[in-house]
């Protein structure tokens, strides 16, 4: 076993782990009556919301389900689509690279 695929290994670990605590932050942040900043201060100046689009998971939750199962699942489906998008992203370069290399090399 090469050095990549160890630390891709204890990435993915980590990243499994930090999915599965996920209802456990929000709930921390919860309990310590959390709010953004940003919605604090827009309370303090009486801005008011006038959305455009909602959004397929508004506030990170799934309507009709409990909101920490929603947070979950919000959680699940953020991290594949940014996974999905990261290693897209590092095919094409990766594959850049290698014809660079190879016109380098003629």
């Amino acid at each position: 076993m090469n050095l990549e695929e160890i630390l891709n290994k204890k990435v993915t670990i980590v990243l499994i782990i930090l999915i599965a605590l996920s209802p456990l932050f929000a709930y921390a942040a919860e309990a310590v009556n959390y709010s953004e900043p940003l919605e604090n201060t827009a309370e303090e100046v009486g801005a008011e919301e006038h959305p455009v689009y909602s959004g397929i998971l508004p506030d990170y939750t799934v309507p009709g389900i409990d909101p920490y199962v929603g947070t979950l699942i919000s959680a699940l489906l953020g991290t594949f689509i940014t996974m999905l998008f990261a290693i897209g992203i590092a095919k094409i370069v990766a594959q850049g690279k290698k014809d660079g290399n190879s016109e380098q090399n003629s």
